[in-house]
């Protein structure tokens, strides 16, 4: 009864502290951030040409665009932008980028938070009402993506009114409606589209400057404390004395190596789907590396979702954690000749990207490619195949330029040697 009570008592003084309970906006989803995740998502372009540094965006009534940086995940993505009064709330700080690591395209800007440093971003595979978001710059969930059309808009190098049009939809504009951002057809007659910027633009950009903190209640974000990871570093991989048994798929919260820190099974419910339509060549068999050893998962050594995980390498033993599906056509491949190596423990792809850190480049990954598990095909998951039981790790990608090769306990990138000593071997 009595910790009931303080649970309650601590829910209050959240809601009384939060500018969103008292605006009656978007709840918060989150009470604190992983500190190590979210600033590994959220790093800031100091190369960047910026138009406008710290402006207020307003709308055509005079309220102000803002972002409540708990009102997403743990990385402070997908968050909503919301409107309020101007002045009233945090987080109503924006940088305007016209040129940068995350911005090559002439005549384009991107608007970014100077709270979280994450994108305007515009998603139309997201449901309706909640496409409109923040969301790391380049694109990718986790930091590391570069330019992304989703979060790219036309600037004429003014300060308004102007619309907010990504460019992946030239037909829609983002719409205030009550007191969110959303997505809708353009229409100039519109006031509900028509923003600005307050302030004169920077003649020809302001030179690259080093970002400066905000003041406020929820500027900082909090570690979770349950676990201490770098979300940076590369997991331990599995020993062969861990692998005789095999490790079972969490079906509850645990401690995972990566991003997050706990898993969250509705997390990987959505990410890592099995396709039941998919033509399988094979169905749950042992892949053996050219040093003998097999490939093995250990689901909890990825992030939150199951992503990220290493493909490690051990003595083999036929437990669950070395059992793959070889995908020649589905959801997630569509390409001729090709195959998709999937766990058959997490449905997770084996996935090479070059932007990784060396000795990092290949992980098991949402198949698709998106964190979420919303993405349709990647190049990156994908490798020759036309039947058989050999199989060389060649990303097309890559061109036959990288391979997917033994590594030291993990399997590892190098260049592709095309003389049969990458060759992995289906034992079926």
């Amino acid at each position: 009864m009595y910790s009931s009570i303080l649970a309650i008592l601590s829910l209050h003084s959240l809601a009384a502290a939060s500018p969103i309970a008292s605006s009656g906006l978007f709840r918060r989803t989150v009470t604190q951030l992983d500190q190590a995740a979210f600033e590994e998502a959220q790093q800031p372009d100091n190369t960047a040409t910026k138009a406008f540094t710290g402006t207020q965006i307003r709308t055509s009534d005079g309220r102000c665009l803002f972002v409540d940086e708990l009102s997403g995940d743990f990385r402070a993505n997908l968050t909503p932008i919301q409107v309020a009064e101007c002045g009233s709330t945090d987080g109503q700080g924006w940088d305007v980028i016209t040129a940068g690591k995350h911005n090559n395209v002439e005549g384009s800007m991107l608007v970014v938070s100077t709270l979280t440093n994450a994108c305007f971003n515009f998603d139309p595979r997201r449901a309706s009402g909640n496409q409109v978001i923040l969301f790391s710059c380049g694109g990718r969930a986790d930091g590391g993506g570069e330019v992304t059309n989703s979060q790219l808009f036309p600037f004429n190098g003014t300060s308004g009114p102007l619309t907010f049009t990504p460019e992946n939809d030239p037909q829609s504009c983002f719409t205030v409606k009550g007191n969110v951002v959303d997505i809708a057809p353009c229409d100039s007659a519109n006031s509900d589209q028509q923003f600005s910027f307050d302030g004169a633009p920077a003649a020809g950009g302001n030179a690259p400057s080093t970002p400066t903190s905000q003041t406020g209640t929820d500027v900082t974000p909090t570690a979770i404390a349950t676990v201490t990871v770098s979300s940076t570093a590369s997991p331990p991989v599995v020993t062969t004395d861990a692998a005789i048994g095999g490790i079972p798929n969490p079906t509850e919260a645990v401690p995972v190596s990566r991003a997050g820190g706990v898993l969250q099974p509705t997390a990987v419910a959505e990410a890592q789907q099995r396709d039941d339509t998919a033509t399988r060549a094979f169905t749950s068999v042992s892949i053996q590396a050219p040093n003998g050893q097999c490939l093995f998962i250990d689901p909890t050594a990825g992030d939150f979702r199951e992503n990220l995980i290493p493909v490690s390498l051990v003595n083999c033993a036929g437990t669950p954690n070395e059992k793959f599906d070889v995908i020649t056509a589905g959801k997630h491949n569509n390409a001729q000749d090709s195959a998709l190596i999937v766990s058959s423990l997490t449905n997770g792809c084996i996935s090479f990207d070059g932007r990784r850190p060396a000795g990092d480049t290949v992980t098991l990954f949402s198949c698709g490619g998106r964190a979420a598990g919303e993405g349709e095909t990647n190049n990156g998951q994908l490798v020759p195949f036309t039947g058989g039981t050999s199989l060389v790790f060649a990303p097309e990608s890559e061109r036959n330029a990288t391979c997917i090769v033994a590594g030291n306990g993990r399997l590892d990138s190098a260049p592709c040697a095309n003389d049969g000593s990458q060759v992995f071997t289906i034992l079926a």
